[in-house]
Parts: structure tokens; sequence; C-alpha cells
């Protein structure tokens, strides 16, 4: 999963970066409203984790931005303004959470992990395939209840996959959530990688290609 961490706090968005990243996402980083914006414009994101007080464009006037253009995505707002007024209007604007600082970072990647959630129907937030479990909040997969090591992108990928395992995925919409925004989108890393996957899993059906639909977890349609 992709989300775009906008925080102007240098230091504080270097700590939520490796900390999100060590739990299996991946972060854009940007650290004022513009920024944000242009981010937004050229790339894809499953979440965005949006702070108030922002130099150039106020975090207020991102949310309106981007709910004019998308009603779906999800925002949460990180936000040292905790009056309710604030809260209520960034609410009233479209954001689906709002978590004020300080604030500790198992209770914002929750938070995240339970809006992502909101697009999914998963019971316990496993998935289940045959003889393979995944767990998407423990970021593990096992085969015939041995633990199989995956790289953080080589999860990333199943997990994608996993969640939309309803429908075929194009190589190109792969890399936009699970690579960052220097990803080469016409590279065959996102090949390599599912060759991998397939490796270590010892299976071919978990993920199929179908030329000129892309891929899809679980076999055909």
């Amino acid at each position: 999963m992709k989300i775009l961490l906008v925080e102007d706090e240098e230091k504080l968005s270097s700590i939520l970066q490796k900390g999100l990243k060590k739990q299996g996402f991946v972060v854009d980083a940007a650290f004022d409203g513009e920024e944000a914006l242009y981010n937004l414009e050229v790339n894809r994101y499953d979440i965005i984790v949006l702070d108030l007080n922002l130099p150039k464009i106020s975090g207020f006037e991102v949310l309106k931005a981007i709910r004019k253009d998308d009603k779906l995505i999800k925002v949460l707002i990180l936000s040292a303004k905790n009056n309710v007024e604030d809260k209520v209007m960034g609410l009233d604007l479209g954001a689906n959470d709002y978590l004020e600082k300080p604030f500790e970072f198992l209770e914002l990647s929750a938070r995240i992990r339970n809006l992502l959630r909101w697009d999914f129907t998963i019971s316990d937030e496993i998935i289940i395939y045959k003889d393979l479990t995944i767990n998407i909040v423990d970021k593990t997969v096992e085969k015939d209840d041995m633990y199989i090591s995956l790289t953080n992108k080589e999860f990333g990928i199943l997990e994608y996959l996993a969640l939309n395992k309803n429908r075929y995925v194009s190589a190109e919409e792969i890399i936009e959530h699970v690579w960052d925004s220097e990803a080469d989108l016409f590279s065959n890393s996102c090949k390599y990688h599912i060759s991998m996957i397939k490796r270590k899993l010892e299976t071919k059906d978990v993920i199929v290609n179908t030329r000129g639909k892309g891929y899809k977890f679980g076999g055909r349609l």
C-alpha cells in the first residue's frame, strides 16, 4: 500500500517514514502544500496522511483540492490544531480521520490500517487461499503452517493482488501502489519480483498472468 505523507517538520517526517516503511508501506514525502498537490497529480496513493499547518498552501486547502478531484481516497489528518472547530472543519471538508499531535506511532499505524480496510471485506485481516495464509496486519505469509520469508516489496505485491483478488491488475498499477515515486513504469522489476514470489511459494497458480489483462491472485476469472 502506498502512502503520501505530508508533514513540514522534517524530523517528524523522517521518523514516520522509517516506521511506516518498516511496516511494509511505500511512502512518498511532501513538506509543503504545493509539493503535496504536485505528487497527487503524478502519482496514485492508497491513503494520504496530511498535516494542516503547512507552508505555501494550508492543509485545509490541500484537502479541498483533493476532494474536488477524488471523493474516495482516504485522508488522515495529523495536526497540533486540537480545537473542536478545526477538527469539525477537517472532517466536513472530507477527511476520513483526525489524529492530534502529539501521538503514538502505534496509534497512527492502527488508524491507517483501519482506513485501508474500508475498501475491502476481509475476515480478521487474514486472507486464505488453499494452503496459503496471508496476514495483512502482521505482514506475514504461511504455507502449510511454515513461514515464507518475503521481502517488503514481494509482500507488498502479494498483498495488493490479494486485496484486489476479484480482478486483473496491470503491472503499471502494481508499480504505482507498491513502488515509490521514483519507479520506472516500463521496467521489468515487477515481473522479476512476481517470479521470485512464485519461486518462494513453490506454486504457479497463486498469481497468474493473462496477456492483455495483467496479473490476478488465485487463478483466472
